[in-house]
């Protein structure tokens, strides 16, 4: 077993297919192909279903890529150990955030890192919070910052950076508009506008609503708060936003207090609690935790 081998298998992975995954780490794909098929007479099984239109992973190849990532992420954090003995910088960090958040300054996070290590190659992604989440646990991400549901994952450590009201905001002349609060029950009645499932928001939306006996009608989704207020600017419906985002468009849009019960948002950034942590995850954290204190 080489440790090709391995990288060639979650690269397939990762990248969907053979041929973009050759293009990946640069091999031609018979190359690729030929050190799968040594990988899999060698374990006795087969790690890829080539039968349909897409590759698969087998029962056999789910079961291997997890230990796969991990020989991958040591064999990672030995070269940055001996780096590190060696008086070397470099290394890499994988940083995700859910998407369309400000919230902190990411750039501006990313820019002293980079400055205090040119050396280490960062790379930075965008995805919902349940995806970011397991991306977390499985080792793909170092960081991430992502927004919390009503119960905290388990297996990650947390550094709340945000804490704020979820509120209603609707056009000014549409129904409720001549309120300043609203139950949870009477958004009920009305169609609503919220980010789509996945998303920490909309997750503290749902499981609120459950526990309140209350059913939701969700008539538009987008993934941007500003989009959401911008929608229901139009009489489109009740936008669930953060009260920051309603305050930010209250020329167009009235704000409502959400009550019976209250919903909160939160934004975290959030890492493992237990595994190795490479030399340069490491001191990307500290440098993250310093920038919250």
């Amino acid at each position: 077993m080489e440790i090709r081998q391995l990288r060639y298998l979650v690269t397939i992975v990762e990248a969907g297919g053979f041929t973009r995954a050759a293009e990946r780490v640069h091999v031609a794909q018979p190359g690729v192909s030929a050190q799968i098929r040594q990988l899999e007479r060698e374990l006795g099984q087969e790690l890829l279903d080539r039968s349909g239109r897409s590759v698969r992973l087998t029962d056999a190849g789910a079961a291997v890529l997890p230990f796969a990532r991990a020989a991958l992420r040591a064999i990672d954090d030995l070269r940055d150990v001996a780096d590190e003995l060696a008086g070397l910088v470099r290394g890499r960090v994988r940083i995700g955030m859910v998407t369309s958040c400000g919230v902190p300054d990411m750039p501006l996070l990313l820019e002293r890192f980079h400055r205090d290590h040119p050396g280490i190659d960062i790379t930075l992604v965008e995805d919902n919070s349940h995806a970011l989440v397991d991306k977390l646990r499985d080792g793909s991400l170092d960081l991430a910052l992502i927004a919390l549901t009503m119960k905290n994952p388990e297996g990650l450590e947390l550094a709340v950076i945000a804490d704020e009201p979820i509120v209603a905001a609707v056009a000014y002349g549409e129904p409720l508009s001549d309120r300043e609060e609203v139950g949870l029950a009477t958004l009920e009645e009305h169609t609503l506008i919220s980010m789509p499932v996945g998303s920490g928001m909309r997750s503290v939306l749902d499981e609120t609503c459950t526990a309140a006996g209350v059913r939701p009608r969700i008539g538009l989704e987008a993934t941007n708060p500003q989009m959401l207020a911008q929608l229901a600017s139009r009489g489109l419906g009740v936008a669930i936003v953060p009260e920051s985002t309603a305050r930010e468009n209250a020329d167009t849009v009235h704000m409502l207090r959400i009550v019976r019960p209250s919903i909160r948002g939160r934004l975290a950034l959030a890492w493992r609690s237990e595994g190795q942590r490479s030399t340069a995850a490491r001191a990307l954290i500290d440098l993250a935790e310093g920038a919250i204190a």
